[in-house]
């Protein structure tokens, strides 16, 4: 079938949405992606979006949450028009929604015991309304449910896309948050390890925001970067963080590295008096080394690494993973035949057709969950598709 996949991302600058043909059963899919559209979020509404993110109320949670929906269902429309696609010829949208708080940390509530939360926003009934077709969103509450952090999901479709019969290979989203998959040689899913190694285009964009006074939100190529120098102390300040020395199954977001901790980074940047360039140079190293030492977590190097996601685009960042993994090969997802910008939209349209199909998507050994389960909740469409495809 050709599903739609939606991501919204920790950066919280846009939403995509991929066209995507998948076919197959099990964990055996052919998936061709069709077509991708970026949709940007006006200032206003990334600001709010990062605003009920941090201290929102219950009020304003509400209403993003119909914002959004109406946001991801044009995105939907839009992309479909562009890709020459009609709405009866998708029969699915899968949506992993706007995270505003994850709380994969348990806490113990008495009469309950030990309970995980997290919560994305951006209501399927709106998207299923407006586009008429069946949406499959709330990916990660399943996971929570049996013991897992909810999260990461994607490396369910690295696994798929990217695994090597004969060699080890890491596959790494350079997102909001930044997040390794490693593949084992061979073909099994239950091998497969993966974990959110920390901040990383989350982190650069705070930086440039609070450090232009708002005049710019991102270090666009990296070029603030590329005209920086690297600063020690800061970097080694920047790596004694908590949450890096843990071991996996892990899985972070605002929560941590949210405004608070981007401003700790900004008073300690302005006791070394640190211009924004160097911080911006010595951020991008910094994100540089937590992704090479998620080796401390493996049985074994890879041989090669595959990277996705908006970072890809940054070319200081790009330097720096060139120069720490170095001799071991680093590419592109567009290097090997998939799209790094496309890639976990087109993960979520996989979760969505895997849900209706009744398949098990989570990774207990990446999640901590008990055991595998049916990820997503469904929200029926409007054109008639719904019976066909309920279970």
């Amino acid at each position: 079938m050709i599903v739609v996949g939606l991501m919204s991302g920790t950066s919280a600058d846009g939403v995509d949405a991929a066209v995507v043909d998948i076919r197959g059963t099990g964990h055996r899919l052919a998936i061709k992606l069709l077509g991708h559209y970026g949709h940007s979020y006006s200032p206003r509404l990334r600001q709010h979006i990062l605003h009920v993110a941090e201290r929102g109320t219950v009020a304003e949670v509400c209403h993003l949450n119909a914002w959004l929906g109406e946001v991801f269902a044009k995105a939907v429309q839009t992309a479909m028009t562009r890709n020459r696609v009609s709405p009866k010829q998708v029969k699915l949208i899968g949506s992993h929604g706007q995270t505003v708080h994850h709380l994969p940390v348990p806490k113990t509530e008495s009469g309950v015991g030990r309970i995980r939360s997290t919560l994305q926003i951006g209501d399927p009934a709106v998207i299923a309304e407006r586009t008429g077709i069946m949406t499959v969103s709330d990916f990660r509450a399943r996971d929570l449910a049996v013991g897992g952090e909810g999260a990461p999901l994607v490396p369910y479709a690295h696994f798929l896309v990217f695994r090597q019969k004969t060699a080890t290979r890491w596959v790494v989203n350079l997102g909001g948050i930044a997040n390794v998959t490693v593949i084992p040689r061979g073909e099994r899913l239950a091998s497969v390890q993966a974990f959110d190694t920390g901040p990383c285009n989350m982190l650069l964009d705070a930086l440039v925001t609070l450090g232009t006074n708002g005049r710019t939100t991102i270090d666009r190529g990296g070029r603030f970067a590329q005209r920086g120098h690297v600063h020690s102390g800061l970097l080694r300040w920047l790596l004694g963080h908590p949450y890096l020395h843990r071991p996996p199954p892990k899985s972070t977001g605002r929560e941590l590295f949210g405004e608070s901790y981007v401003k700790k980074v900004l008073v300690q940047a302005r006791q070394r008096h640190l211009s924004l360039n160097d911080l911006l140079a010595t951020g991008c190293q910094f994100i540089a080394h937590t992704i090479r030492d998620a080796q401390q977590w493996m049985a074994q190097m890879p041989a090669d690494v595959v990277f996705g996601g908006g970072g890809v685009r940054n070319i200081r960042l790009w330097s720096e993973l060139l120069k720490i993994f170095d001799p071991i090969p680093v590419r592109r997802m567009d290097d090997c035949g998939s799209s790094s910008q496309a890639f976990e939209s087109q993960a979520f349209a996989v979760l969505a057709y895997q849900t209706i199909q009744g398949v098990c998507a989570n990774v207990p050994r990446v999640t901590g969950a008990r055991h595998p389960v049916i990820l997503g909740s469904v929200t029926p469409g409007t054109s008639g598709t719904s019976k066909k495809w309920v279970l």
